[in-house]
Parts: C-alpha cells; structure tokens; sequence
C-alpha cells in the first residue's frame, strides 16, 4: 500500500468511526447516512484511490478542477455532486459529468440546467441550496434561497425537463442567528426539508455538516455529509 493511500485509508476509518457513532448516538442506522468526499484541489489520483477505498461518492465546487478530474475518472463507477456556486455560463459543462447539483438556488439557474440536461439527454438531480443567512428575497452570503423561496424552486425543478428534485442542501451560516449554531442551523433545515416533502415525498435528501460539524448533522436527520478536510488532509491554499 502506497503512502497516500495508506494515509486515505486511516483518515477515511476515522471519519467512518464518528459517523457511526454519531449515528448511534441519534438512534440511527449507519446506512441512512451516505459519506460524500469532497476533492476539490486534490488530484485525480487521489479520487482513484478513494474509489479502491470503497468511497461512491465525490464532491467538486469548480468546474474548471471538476471537469478534467471527472474526465481522468470516467472509467470508475461514481456519483458526482457539484457543490460550489454555479454560474450559468457553466452549467453545460458542469451538467455533462455531475449527477447531482446540490447548490440550485434561482429560477434562471432551473431553467439553465434544464435545456443542458435536455440537451445531453441526462437526468440531472437538483438540491435545493437553503441560506439560513438570508432575508426573504435574497441570496446567502454564500449562495443559496431564503427559506421562503423553497417552495417556488422546488415547484419549478418539479415541472422542468431533464431535472429531478431530490431534496435540500445547506452550509451552516457564518452570520446571522444561526452562526456558531450548527445544530440550532441543521435542526431548522429539517424542519424546511420535512415541510417541502409533505407536496414532493421524493425529495427526501438532506445535505448538510462538514468535517467540523458532522454530528450535529447526522444528530439532526440529514441523510448526506460532505466531508473533505478530514479524509484528504488540510487543502493546499489555491494560488
């Protein structure tokens, strides 16, 4: 075993350990919460050695990294979410390798990814992106829909060709009366993603918590983490 992947192996079963744990502390099963590695700024190489790894699922939030890795990795069987704010100028490409686009949060960007997907002949699945930061109307520091324009989003990914809704996704808030309030943040998620699913049952995913923060999501009831620190080590600052 190489170093690298010596050194992923130890990171990912220490991150396996708390999700488990966390799961078992909130009386959850273990299967009802999915791992994403988010591996932005690392290499091709190392996706490949999380795929060996067991790791299905991975994270990008730019394109231009995103692209060519997703490209370098077409042979291996994994599901790719982008996570990053996403201009529409992007949407094609982003739209010809992701699985899933957890960051949707404006009309203009439905409608964008809709005639991409169309275009490829792809189902696209689409979160949801909730800023809890956000006055009603605006967008989060960080992107993301104020918690009532959930609802209008959904209806219009519902209706749109190509796209499929899956659910809500969130980053907790650096400002506002969730800051420092991971839990507080992911608990009020919960409560958005149970109202959204009384009109769309499907959209049953929840996104939330980090390498920092992913007890107090699996405590709170979301189905998905993205984690990327904690299994790849700290990121190389980006020139």
């Amino acid at each position: 075993m190489t170093d690298r992947k010596a050194q992923l192996a130890a990171n990912l079963a220490q991150v396996e350990e708390r999700i488990a744990s966390a799961c078992a502390a909130a009386g959850r099963k273990r299967e009802e919460v999915t791992l994403i590695v988010v591996t932005k700024t690392y290499p091709a190489s190392d996706v490949r050695i999380l795929h060996q790894l067991g790791v299905c699922h991975v994270a990008e939030n730019r394109d231009q990294d995103a692209a060519p890795k997703a490209t370098a990795c077409a042979d291996l069987s994994l599901t790719w979410h982008f996570v990053g704010q996403l201009q529409t100028n992007k949407v094609r490409s982003v739209t010809s390798y992701a699985d899933v686009v957890q960051s949707v949060d404006r009309a203009k960007l439905v409608t964008a990814l809709s005639a991409a997907a169309v275009r490829g002949e792809r189902e696209l699945g689409c979160l949801i992106q909730v800023a809890l930061d956000a006055e009603s109307g605006e967008r989060g520091e960080r992107g993301g829909v104020a918690p009532d324009g959930v609802e209008e989003l959904a209806a219009a990914i519902d209706s749109a060709p190509g796209l499929r809704l899956d659910g809500l996704m969130t980053v907790a808030p650096l400002a506002g009366e969730y800051a420092g309030r991971q839990r507080a943040a992911f608990d009020r998620l919960m409560e958005i993603s149970s109202r959204l699913r009384a009109g769309h049952p499907a959209a049953n995913m929840v996104s939330a918590g980090m390498s920092g923060d992913l007890e107090d999501a699996v405590a709170a009831g979301a189905t998905h983490v993205r984690v990327g620190t904690a299994v790849l080590g700290v990121r190389p600052r980006l020139g």
